[in-house]
């Protein structure tokens, strides 16, 4: 890299220029995926904490999902799956505590002394998280902070008082706080909807044993075969993920937009460097009259190249990691090594593919135009 660090020490100018060109769409890329990340976040967390290999569903979507007892029972009765667990999600308002009319320091009353309003969550029943007696709720952080209430408080859903016990972290479905009770309680809720033919919304199951010895059909088509007697669909708990409709309407947008920036990234990379390159041609043409070869003089300029990535993507993804730490209480954002470490990688990876593109010059320069032959 004889010509490269040169180059970059008497040109600082249009290196920092690209270095900040570089810096600014890392910065601009890392902080839409922390927020497609952390959007995401709010959609999944909760069915990402159900035990379980497999999820199984009466409709497309866990919204519109209601198994029946017959379908329950139907794999309950399988031998090729264990550990089956009924499920419910219910969307619903949970109602805050009434405030004592005397007093205004009752749990969620505010200054006036009225109570604080109720708020929508989604109410999960029968996950490893639900309390384990009836008449409990296992509220996430943000809804008991709504709510304006702690532990031993009470609460009430359609009438039923559950006494709360906030969770250490916060879960999420379709963006709404998730509330843990008991199967038990779930089914009651269901009943003074009018729904008793509701069994649960989703079951999750292991896979047993048996699965893979009973004849010669994989574990899946086996699976599938249940599934379509139970009138039900099976998939992994990552896939079922795509079940939650508000994820699927929003992350390919967002992931559309991220990968647009990735290839915009590498056109201006590449269009920089091809610049870049070209003004150096005579340099370039000097050393292979001196006798420098062509691969070496193409390791060079790369070299300069990743220099300049590794300058510009490690400064953005630095900032990218300072900004969201700073937002993440106020803005549903991610920092991880999936909305910093890889868009680095990428982006780096991109721009060295860009900058290939823009190595014509240093292959083609012509050493007798150093020599004087266009005299």
């Amino acid at each position: 890299m004889f010509l490269a660090w040169r180059d970059m020490r008497f040109a600082r100018g249009r290196f920092a220029l690209i270095t900040g060109v570089v810096l600014l769409m890392t910065l601009l890329i890392g902080l839409l995926s922390g927020l497609t990340g952390g959007l995401a976040q709010q959609n999944i967390s909760a069915v990402r904490a159900l035990d379980g290999e497999r999820v199984v569903l009466a409709a497309e979507t866990f919204d519109e999902s209601e198994l029946t007892d017959a379908q329950v029972e139907a794999w309950n009765d399988s031998d090729l799956v264990e550990n089956v667990r009924e499920v419910g999600i219910l969307r619903f308002t949970i109602d805050a505590p009434e405030a004592d009319s005397g007093s205004t320091e009752a749990a969620g009353a505010d200054e006036t002394g009225t109570s604080a309003p109720g708020i929508s969550a989604a109410m999960f029943g029968g996950a490893a998280d639900s309390p384990a007696r009836d008449g409990q709720v296992a509220l996430s952080p943000q809804a008991a902070e709504d709510l304006g209430v702690g532990d031993a408080d009470q609460v009430s859903v359609l009438g039923i008082d559950l006494a709360v016990d906030v969770l250490a972290e916060d879960r999420w479905y379709a963006h709404t706080p998730v509330a843990y009770v008991t199967m038990s309680d779930w089914q009651e809720m269901q009943t003074r909807l009018g729904r008793d033919d509701v069994a649960a919304t989703a079951l999750t199951l292991d896979v047993s044993d048996n699965a893979s010895e009973a004849g010669d059909a994989s574990v899946d088509d086996q699976l599938e075969a249940l599934a379509e007697e139970s009138s039900t669909t099976v998939n992994s708990n990552l896939s079922s993920l795509l079940a939650i409709a508000s994820l699927r309407s929003e992350i390919g947008s967002l992931l559309m937009m991220v990968g647009m920036l990735f290839g915009i990234s590498a056109l201006v990379v590449g269009a920089f460097f091809t610049v870049w390159t070209m003004q150096r041609t005579g340099d370039v043409a000097v050393l292979k009259a001196l006798g420098a070869s062509t691969p070496s003089l193409m390791r060079d300029a790369l070299g300069q190249s990743l220099a300049v990535l590794i300058a510009g993507v490690g400064g953005g993804i630095l900032l990218t990691a300072a900004l969201g730490l700073a937002v993440s209480g106020v803005v549903p954002f991610v920092v991880a090594w999936y909305t910093t470490l890889l868009p680095a990688v990428l982006l780096i990876a991109l721009g060295l593919v860009g900058a290939a593109f823009a190595l014509r010059s240093v292959t083609q320069a012509d050493p007798l135009t150093a020599l004087g032959s266009a005299r």
